[in-house]
């Protein structure tokens, strides 16, 4: 008997545990789904472009689209063998290049404004935010007649040094932000210890800012790392960048979908996979300060 009584007992509690959970409500529910409906919109050019990265180009132009094929790494191939590297070599020192630049000067402007206040300092800042307004289109003509004067058309430190200047003032506006949110009385701590502005920046003002100076550096990266306008015009065989390589499949010939899927999938993927492992670092920075 007392088996079959701890039997009925463990039961009767299994059975009270399933009451106990709490059941998802049909609002919270539905909101669930439509982030997922929405993620997948989002997520869905993505995938559709590597899908075609693998399809001939039959298949990849057929119309309406073929969602069954069979899978090729031809156009892959194709990519590696006409100068991929080359032109992933000079993406990724460019984009580099310009966002470890505009962090060298962005850092201090963002410090004197965030901690040296002034009577023109909102005047400052709106006038570093206007110069992101202005359309790149617009300066593109005389970008070109400087940068051929000057000896910097299709080079890697010209375009380094307009990419940095195009990316500046999201460091000055970003930093700033982060480090206004820094409790003024560490600082002056430091001033009265005897510490010179290097060494506040680099012992104090940038650990406490971590996450914000990798979530500005992420998003000056990708920014470089994607711009098209500018490096299709200011370059060419030397500095050229993989928007342009992509570009290079859309001939007069034809239209290349499935090679400039490819070249697009392999042009992306270290973005993204720099994204998805920074996400924790860019998701703490764009949210630094919000909640004290």
């Amino acid at each position: 008997m007392s088996a079959v009584a701890e039997t009925v007992a463990r039961q009767a509690e299994k059975r009270r545990a399933f009451l106990r959970v709490p059941r998802p409500r049909p609002g919270a529910l539905a909101l669930n789904l439509l982030t997922y409906a929405l993620a997948f919109l989002v997520f869905f050019p993505i995938l559709w472009t590597v899908l075609t990265g693998f399809k001939e180009e039959a298949d990849a132009a057929a119309t309406p689209p073929v969602f069954l094929f069979h899978a090729t790494f031809d156009n892959f191939r194709a990519v590696f063998s006409a100068n991929y590297w080359s032109y992933f070599e000079n993406t990724a020192l460019l984009a580099g290049g310009s966002t470890v630049l505009a962090l060298l000067l962005g850092l201090p402007a963002a410090y004197s404004l965030a901690f040296n206040p002034g009577k023109n300092t909102p005047k400052v800042l709106s006038w570093v935010l206007s110069t992101k307004m202005l359309p790149a289109v617009g300066a593109l003509i005389p970008l070109i007649v400087i940068y051929k004067r000057v000896h910097l058309f299709d080079s890697r430190l010209g375009m380094i040094l307009l990419y940095a200047a195009f990316n500046l003032p999201l460091v000055i506006w970003m930093m700033r932000s982060f480090f206004a949110d820094l409790p003024k009385e560490i600082l002056e701590a430091s001033v009265v210890d005897g510490a010179g502005f290097f060494r506040i920046m680099t012992r104090i003002v940038l650990p406490l800012t971590a996450p914000g100076l990798a979530a500005t550096a992420l998003l000056s990266l990708i920014f470089s790392w994607n711009e098209f306008l500018l490096a299709v015009n200011l370059t060419s065989a030397n500095a050229g960048t993989l928007p342009v390589f992509i570009s290079s499949f859309m001939t007069s010939e034809a239209l290349f979908f499935a090679k400039m899927s490819a070249a697009s999938t392999l042009a992306v993927a270290p973005v993204i996979l720099a994204g998805w492992m920074a996400q924790r670092s860019l998701v703490r920075g764009l949210t630094f300060g919000a909640v004290k």
